[in-house]
């Protein structure tokens, strides 16, 4: 089978990216042909099919630009992108795939690429990594809060309470993009299938309007890149951006009514890494050491040898990836119940749930684990087997075949084991 497959960006720039490209090599390693159609970037990965792409362009950058011209750029851009349109339209003439999967393409590509593929008479499946398609900012986050004003297609509300990234202009112009979307329906109703990594999210969507079908296939990575250790040491680890959705504060509260049983490993860099360090400082939790950044292969050394890993999120996580890859590691999670997390960590066998926000709660919960290593390798165990059978290659294969056969319209042939991928 040909796919294409359609991503703003070719380089692993965020999670869905990065199921983006990991996708399309599970999909080579198996005898498929995908053609990848994205956005110019310094970045992006080299590509045959480079020249079909969308030029390049920052919108932050250019809505930062004095004078009218470049903010009506972006604006074509956002609403309806002609180049865009143009460019898909003669790589289906090119290539002529069986089947279209789009991830990521709103702002880069705008929703004019859609008809064009329905004119084309393509199957278009595409994977919702966030909520854009019911929310304006794709989050459900305003001003580092939960929200959900814009239910009931009230969307002047991003504008209202400036949601994306704080800038007026910013959040005018994706409240006039889902208006733009609904008014000539050019999202929605040009997709044949929505793929929801988890429950949670095809919950949400379908709660705000989408009527679309929707199918539940949880992400994948390959498990051998992370051998369990189940020898862990005296210290627990956070990984993610340092923002305060990522309920850092409400750990570092958790830890300061803890004392210095266990050493917090915080692995992440962003905007509220100073308040961190100052909170640290203040309250002398000499057991909170900084790692930044780490590359893959250190952050999965660090995350085999912890105790346990805490996902303290404070906003809607879709399916998270660290949850996955502290489990492949033999590490147990100790996570909020919110957002899809529950999903993933059974709280009791391989992991624990607290209530978002409750830094008491959560205390105990790490004092817990902290107190029965037993329990917390054991854990670890359970939630390898659950990656190992829910969350690798083959059965995401298996799985997204399924979808790809039933769109086509062809017979199922029995596929070849899925090929493991090296990423």
């Amino acid at each position: 089978m040909k796919i294409l497959m359609v991503n703003s960006f070719n380089y692993v720039r965020g999670g869905a990216e990065r199921c983006f490209l990991d996708l399309s090599a599970l999909l080579e390693a198996n005898g498929h042909e995908v053609v990848p159609f994205a956005m110019q970037h310094p970045q992006n990965a080299p590509s045959a099919y480079d020249d079909y792409f969308v030029s390049h362009m920052d919108f932050p950058t250019e809505l930062a630009k004095p004078g009218l011209r470049p903010k009506i750029d972006v604006t074509e851009r956002i609403l309806y992108s002609r180049e865009a349109r143009r460019k898909i339209e003669r790589i289906v003439a090119d290539t002529r795939p069986d089947l279209v999967h789009i991830h990521g393409f709103i702002h880069e590509m705008s929703t004019s690429i859609l008809p064009a593929l329905k004119r084309a008479s393509l199957p278009v499946v595409q994977t919702l990594h966030d909520y854009k398609i019911v929310c304006p900012n794709t989050t459900f986050i305003s001003q580092e809060s939960v929200c959900e004003r814009c239910r009931g297609h009230r969307y002047y509300n991003i504008a209202l309470h400036r949601c994306k990234r704080d800038s007026r202009m910013a959040s005018i112009l994706a409240g006039a993009e889902m208006y733009f979307h609904e008014l000539f329906r050019l999202y929605g109703p040009n997709i044949d299938l929505f793929i929801s990594p988890s429950d949670f999210l095809a919950h949400k969507v379908r709660e705000h309007g989408v009527r679309q079908r929707i199918v539940t296939i949880p992400n994948f990575i390959n498990p051998d890149r992370f051998q369990p250790h189940y020898e862990p040491e005296n210290y627990f680890i956070f990984v993610g951006r340092l923002v305060q959705t990522k309920g850092i504060l409400t750990l570092l509260e958790a830890v300061r009514r803890l004392g210095p049983a266990a050493e917090l490993r915080v692995a992440g860099a962003g905007e509220l890494e100073p308040e961190l360090r100052a909170f640290v400082a203040t309250h002398g939790l000499s057991n909170v050491k900084f790692l930044g950044h780490l590359g893959a292969e250190e952050l999965t050394r660090t995350m085999q040898r912890a105790a346990f890993t805490v996902q303290p999120s404070e906003w809607y996580e879709n399916y998270s990836m660290t949850v996955i890859e502290s489990l492949a590691c033999g590490t147990p999670v100790i996570g909020a119940a919110i957002g899809g997390i529950p999903e993933q960590v059974r709280d009791g066998w391989n992991g624990l749930l607290f209530e978002p926000g409750d830094a008491g709660q959560l205390a105990e919960k790490i004092d817990h684990l902290l107190n029965r290593r037993d329990l917390a390798v054991q854990m670890g165990r359970n939630g390898r087997e659950q990656v190992e059978r829910l969350n690798g290659p083959a059965a995401h294969y298996d799985q997204t075949m399924t979808v790809y056969e039933q769109l086509v319209g062809r017979t199922a042939v029995s596929p070849r084991p899925a090929a493991q991928i090296a990423r």
